[in-house]
């Protein structure tokens, strides 16, 4: 509109001989009553019509990014207390070999971070009693120690929930209370003190945990989650009993599957690799191992693992 305005004035001066105004001055002039004018208009507009940017509100990826932080730092501090018989060696014998094994597998993680989307991780099993709740407290552990990242353990098993006791935290309210609830903000997430993470319990198992998964707000919930934490383990189900752990695959980005050296049997194997979804796949993590060899605890990442467990019990 300025220039429009400058070539007007030009053909003003040419047709009547006048000297031109300075351009930068009439300029500047139109520009100031542009403003006035725009801002006259606005306030004369209706208050249902006025849009959110003429409120001065906070742009959207601040007021997210603010909105996360203040979230996290108002979620309850609770003090671990792990039971003597603890399994989790991350946090009791950090410098064993089974601490170095997660260790080790939580740098491959980091690793396929890089070339892939890689945040919401699934620990499953075939079978119960395979270790995988285990498998997701010491990963998660082991992931908080480097740089102070921000993850967050999600008990998924709402059916037989474990990672409490793990922990020594008791029973606490948590993810089926929060679905069962009225549509509102997640509370019942905890920090914990002295593995550095937050932890989302499963809370009291409800009496239908497959229709609350399947009811869209796990999905919102993981989405927003996902903007919170750099890494999201969700300990789930096992495979082949219940429908719960096909919900979870769905919403996950990679799944890793642990078995149990002398408790998987092959056959058992074979049909939960079918159950998943082969893009989603990364590898299986062998639990109880008693071959110290890297190759055998950790199977590798990518499709084409089931070739590769051959010497599980048949």
């Amino acid at each position: 509109m300025s220039r429009i305005f400058e070539a007007l004035q030009r053909s003003e001066s040419e047709r009547s001989g006048t000297p031109l105004a300075p351009v930068a001055l009439a300029t500047e002039l139109l520009q100031v009553v542009e403003r006035e004018a725009s801002a006259s208009a606005v306030k004369n507009l209706p208050a249902h019509e006025l849009a959110p940017q003429d409120l001065n509100e906070t742009p959207e990826d601040f007021a997210e990014n603010e909105f996360a932080e203040d979230d996290l730092s108002k979620f309850q501090s609770l003090p671990v207390s792990l039971p003597p018989d603890s399994k989790l060696v991350c946090l009791t014998a950090p410098e064993s070999f089974g601490a170095e094994k997660f260790r080790f597998l939580g740098v491959r993680l980091r690793q396929l971070q890089h070339n892939r989307p890689l945040k919401k991780l699934l620990i499953t099993s075939t079978i119960p009693e395979e270790g995988k709740s285990t498998v997701s407290a010491n990963l998660a552990t082991i992931l908080a120690r480097r740089q102070q990242p921000k993850i967050l353990l999600l008990e998924g098993d709402l059916r037989r929930p474990s990672l409490g006791k793990q922990f020594g935290l008791g029973k606490l309210p948590g993810l089926s209370e929060w679905l069962q609830g009225e549509p509102r903000p997640i509370e019942r997430i905890y920090r914990l003190e002295g593995p550095n993470l937050w932890f989302l319990p499963a809370g009291r198992p409800p009496e239908n945990p497959l229709e609350l998964m399947q009811s869209g707000r796990l999905s919102e919930l993981l989405n927003q989650l996902s903007g919170w934490f750099d890494w999201i383990i969700i300990d789930s189900p096992p495979i082949l009993p219940l429908a719960d752990t096909s919900v979870w695959a769905r919403l996950a980005d990679g799944i890793l599957l642990v078995t149990r050296e002398g408790t998987t049997k092959k056959r058992t194997l074979q049909r939960g690799l079918q159950a998943l979804e082969q893009a989603k796949f990364l590898g299986a993590v062998v639990n109880s191992s008693t071959n110290t060899d890297h190759s055998n605890y950790y199977q590798r990442y990518g499709p084409g693992v089931a070739r590769q467990v051959s010497t599980i019990e048949e």
